[in-house]
């Protein structure tokens, strides 16, 4: 599939017919205007590469912001010496604003192998800001650049739009030969990039591979606000409201009420539909003269209004309810909503430093000024009223005319076809992890729901969806996290073979799995399938079967 926006990208004129050598290298040599290279570089497999390469890292797209500071769109452009033909956009995560190694590696989905290691050429951007240009703002700076409409516009679509096609031509220039197919993958803000390519860019990839995807980022925000708000009163202070006995007691509650409705008790959930009409979490609660081996009411109550997600002043939905999942044990899980690791962000979960600067500068019309420190942040985020300020996120001014939703939200994404897409051939493979604690693998559910309603109930034809129970944030937790989508994806576009079953292996190192199941495997079932054990070595992926 030829990309749509090949012909009308301003920046990029015809690509010469003529292969060229890596040292020396200028964008002249490749047809380019309106990129600066900044290094050319031919690398050799090893620590800095996964395979030989020649590496180019450039810039394009320089302005000045209405800010007064300057902005570009940074990337990184892969080009192994062994090309398989193929090109593969990496989409990254957070708040962008770094140019990650261009390898194609994600936490969960890709494999053993990073798309770089097999043959793709790979192109990685910072989608336009750099993260690290506010020092002064502590760590506030990484979303400073949503007082710019111009880097939000980058940041939420027009990035991907500009970097495809002109990626594209570079790998054609320095090859000589065209490019056979395109992939976008993606976690996280990564996943939302691809999901966002799928409606805006439909022409653009021939695959997209999306995991954990925060399609609907601003709502995903205001959660971020309920959850601080219900568990910092817990205590006084967030990061002792749960500790991780409390959410291991939880886990077990959970496993106690739903490990056998997938047939078999060995530590994994896999029936997540049946466990939540079966698990009770009032049941954890303590009684009268109980103090162990039990929750509080108010950690209780907690638990309970963050899994229902926000509310507006009406009582409508903000965003999403969430499911229960014995991954609440996971670490990820914990340093995300609890606490954290870090002693920079004096141990705040991550929804408290980055969630925070993210909800009052970009995701909110107008931005909101706010100080830098942990603390600050997390007071952000317990004053923010949810039903007085959430509409926010949809609100436009002159200086901001579209709508953080509209900015971050792949259009449609209330109500999806994906016709366009579908009909230009395109494939999307789609992962989330049951148990991820910053975007609700309930909202990725029924927008598959909804996806396979609009396309008559056959969306299996372009498009399949594989929730992973157990696992949190695009990888981790007590979960069979580690598989390779790719692979099936690839077979898909290239040769047609629709993905079925995909089996899922505990890593090695994922100390957060009990210990008969070190070692084990399990199968991945396209939604609304489940895996069921049918009998013999409960270790193996091939006892189970998707029903």
């Amino acid at each position: 599939m030829k990309s749509l926006l090949a012909s009308t990208a301003l920046i990029c004129i015809a690509a010469p017919a003529f292969a060229v050598d890596c040292e020396g290298l200028t964008p002249e040599a490749l047809g380019l205007s309106g990129v600066t290279f900044t290094e050319v570089a031919a690398v050799d497999a090893g620590e800095e590469s996964p395979a030989p390469q020649c590496r180019i890292r450039a810039r394009t797209a320089e302005r000045v912001g209405s800010d007064g500071k300057d902005y570009a769109l940074s990337f990184e452009l892969a080009l192994p010496d062994d090309w398989n033909g193929d090109l593969v956009h990496q989409f990254n995560g957070g708040n962008d604003g770094e140019v990650k190694p261009a390898t194609g590696a994600l936490q969960s989905g890709t494999g053993e192998s990073s798309p770089l290691a097999r043959g793709f050429a790979v192109v990685s951007s910072d989608a336009g800001h750099d993260g690290k240009a506010n020092p002064d703002m502590g760590l506030a700076g990484g979303a400073a650049f949503g007082a710019d409409f111009e880097a939000r516009r980058m940041y939420g679509y027009k990035a991907v739009e500009i970097l495809q096609p002109l990626a594209r031509q570079m790998v054609e220039a320095y090859y000589a030969t065209p490019v056979n197919h395109a992939y976008g993958i993606g976690c996280s803000n990564g996943g939302r990039h691809a999901m966002v390519a799928a409606a805006r860019l439909p022409g653009a990839f021939d695959g997209l591979l999306v995991a954990a995807p925060g399609f609907n980022l601003p709502r995903a925000a205001v959660q971020h606000a309920l959850d601080v708000q219900a568990l910092t009163p817990i205590t006084g202070d967030i990061r002792s409201s749960f500790s991780k006995e409390d959410l291991s007691l939880v886990a077990q509650g959970i496993r106690s009420s739903c490990d056998a409705l997938d047939g078999l008790e060995d530590g994994l959930v896999m029936d997540t539909a049946a466990c939540q009409a079966t698990f009770d979490v009032t049941a954890l609660q303590c009684t009268e003269g109980q103090n162990s081996g039990c929750l509080s009411e108010t950690q209780v109550s907690a638990l309970q209004t963050i899994h229902a997600g926000p509310k507006g002043a009406e009582g409508q939905q903000l965003y999403s309810d969430w499911s229960w999942d014995a991954g609440i044990e996971g670490g990820n899980w914990r340093f995300w909503k609890v606490e954290s690791t870090v002693p920079p962000w004096e141990q705040m979960p991550l929804i408290a430093v980055m969630g925070s600067a993210s909800l009052a500068q970009v995701f909110t019309v107008p931005p909101s000024a706010v100080e830098g420190t942990p603390q600050a942040l997390s007071d952000f985020l317990m004053q923010f009223d949810i039903a007085a300020q959430a509409d926010a996120i949809d609100a436009t001014s002159e200086a901001f005319p579209e709508s953080p939703m509209a900015v971050m939200t792949p259009p449609g994404a209330d109500d999806p076809e994906l016709a366009a897409f579908r009909d230009a051939g395109g494939k999307i493979i789609v992962t989330h992890g049951v148990s991820d604690p910053v975007f609700s693998v309930n909202d990725t559910a029924r927008w598959y729901a909804a996806l396979d309603t609009n396309n008559g109930d056959d969306a299996e034809a372009f498009a399949r969806f594989y929730p992973v129970p157990g696992m949190n944030h695009c990888h981790g937790g007590p979960a069979t996290d580690a598989f390779d989508l790719l692979t099936p994806l690839v077979s898909w576009v290239e040769d047609g073979s629709a993905p079925g079953a995909i089996t899922a292996t505990a890593r090695a190192d994922n100390a957060e799995l009990p210990e008969p199941l070190q070692g084990a495997s399990r199968p991945l079932c396209p939604a609304p399938q489940v895996a069921h054990y049918q009998g013999g070595d409960p270790k193996s992926a091939d006892s189970f079967h998707c029903e």
